[in-house]
């Protein structure tokens, strides 16, 4: 069932408290939360069961072989659909769209179920409206909390994005998502040598399950560093007082990373934002990264950079401190 599924995914869709003027769907979810999320998952579960969602038919008035049409062409739809819908307006619309020939009762109802906007209560955008990322981002992760271990310097992290999020929701590769229920399923059974081996596949393939607020969520995984700022390498002084200023910063907290692309090492290349601070600036005014001007001329990280230079906070209390990337060209030509 879609439910069965969803349970690696809880984390993104507990119920949350919006106020009378705000009703929660049937999955705790409203028009401002995740409601796209769970009907992304609840698709793509459809795809390997074909079986859809227990408690559907107490908001429609069709049958379930019905609802089952309903769901192989919502599937077929949000697969083709460039990009995938990622705010509850744009699901409305994508479904409104798919089941335009359907009886009005069955799509309000499927709506309902799903916490997403009713057609009627859809506001068209304005086409001077600004919606796109900053120029040169390719695209934008929302992190599930960091663990202090993935931090292993002060410009380089491993984060994990919940696949739940509309981004991702669309491209799980199949054999991810059919063993994630199989690895469920067999837990269940208490068969964890079973289960541990469907695990190895599922990280082998980049994703993991993970433990988040006692709730298992299946998260694809990234490596990130951090655009702009070269910290000293660990071995390098300062290079262990670097690591932990990032790991205070990120430790335990949710990310939002724009992604300029990809380095020779298959890192995403990004801007970390924790809390709405911006990560690389705490890093460089704190004195604990280079502006790395080989790959980034931004005057603003230049001036940060200035800023602890002059206070001499840092790596630069030390009069002539070795650049880390001198360091690393030391290193490889055995010096």
């Amino acid at each position: 069932m879609g439910n069965a599924l969803r349970l690696l995914y809880k984390h993104c869709c507990n119920p949350t408290t919006t106020g009378d003027s705000e009703p929660l769907g049937p999955h705790g979810v409203s028009a401002t939360t995740v409601g796209v999320s769970t009907l992304a998952h609840d698709l793509f579960h459809f795809e390997i069961t074909s079986q859809v969602p227990e408690g559907l038919s107490k908001h429609v008035v069709s049958s379930k072989k019905a609802q089952a049409n309903w769901y192989r062409k919502l599937l077929d739809a949000w697969r083709e659909a460039k990009p995938p819908p990622k705010t509850p307006e744009e699901a409305t619309r994508l479904v409104v769209q798919t089941l335009k020939r359907h009886q009005k009762a069955d799509v309000e109802g499927l709506l309902t179920f799903y916490g997403l906007p009713l057609p009627q209560a859809l506001v068209e955008l304005s086409p001077d409206v600004q919606t796109s990322l900053p120029e040169g981002v390719q695209f934008e992760l929302h992190t599930l909390p960091v663990d202090a271990r993935a931090v292993p310097d002060g410009d380089t992290l491993t984060v994990y994005v919940s696949t739940t999020d509309p981004r991702e929701s669309s491209s799980v590769p199949r054999d991810v998502q059919v063993a994630a229920v199989q690895r469920s399923k067999a837990r269940t059974e208490k068969n964890y040598a079973k289960a541990d081996a469907l695990h190895k596949k599922i990280t082998d393939l980049g994703y993991r399950v993970l433990n988040v607020q006692n709730e298992e969520v299946l998260a694809r995984k990234y490596r990130v560093r951090l655009r702009g700022i070269d910290a000293p390498e660990s071995s390098m002084p300062y290079g262990k007082d670097a690591k932990e200023e990032l790991v205070k910063l990120v430790q335990g907290k949710s990310l939002r990373i724009l992604a300029y692309g990809e380095d020779r090492y298959g890192r995403c290349v990004g801007d970390v934002y924790c809390n709405g601070v911006f990560v690389q600036e705490v890093m460089l005014k704190k004195g604990f990264a280079w502006h790395y001007t080989a790959y980034d001329h931004r005057l603003q990280l230049e001036n940060w950079e200035k800023q602890a230079r002059a206070k001499r906070v840092g790596l630069w209390a030390s009069s002539n401190p070795q650049k880390p990337w001198e360091y690393r060209k030391d290193k490889r030509e055995g010096r």
